[in-house]
């Protein structure tokens, strides 16, 4: 797996994961919140299976 996801798209899908999943423990949102899992753990990974599919890298770093 090479790094796909760059520095400013991580953050944003930390951001938006962890929110998720946050009010779906605290109610504000129905069981559909998990889903905050998947931008959560691409953003940790640095990696996206679907950007692979679709060729794209918005990670700055050249892979080797």
């Amino acid at each position: 797996m090479k790094a796909n996801v760059g520095q400013a798209d991580k953050i944003a899908r930390i951001v938006l994961g962890a929110v998720l999943i946050l009010l779906t423990l605290t109610g504000v949102i129905g069981v559909w919140g998990w889903i905050g899992i998947v931008p959560l753990g691409t953003g940790l990974f640095n990696f996206c299976p679907l950007y692979t599919l679709l060729g794209i890298n918005t990670c700055k770093i050249k892979p080797e």
